[in-house]
């Protein structure tokens, strides 16, 4: 499943679950980052955990859980403002840290569970 050279997969299904590891900002093109705005890497976010349900032929709708990383709370508002549009009307269960610092010094990470069922 994975391309990387980094001890994990990008997702791993257990029964009806798939468990997909933290989604980075990054654009899949460059393999970097694609801003330094909170905006823009959320949506880089949305836009790389589409590209994984399409893979597994799953919508938004089948998001279940997400695990949100950020490492500035100030950006929490911005951050929800893209979080919305993407998911409609329909949120799935959330939780939301700060933590020190991420990867390639990204300003956020997501974790995703989704549902086959």
């Amino acid at each position: 499943m994975s391309s990387n050279k980094l001890p994990y997969e990008k997702y791993r299904v257990a029964g009806d679950l798939i468990f997909v590891s933290g989604q980075l900002p990054i654009d899949p093109t460059t393999g970097e980052i694609v801003s330094e705005e909170i905006k823009a890497q959320a949506n880089q976010i949305m836009i790389n955990i589409s590209q994984v349900l399409e893979e597994l032929d799953l919508t938004m709708n089948q998001v279940v859980k997400t695990t949100c990383f950020l490492t500035d709370m100030n950006h929490f508002e911005a951050f929800n403002q893209v979080y919305a549009e993407h998911f409609g009307e329909r949120f799935p269960a959330r939780s939301a840290f700060q933590v020190v610092a991420l990867p390639k010094d990204a300003l956020i990470e997501i974790e995703w569970v989704l549902s086959k069922a």
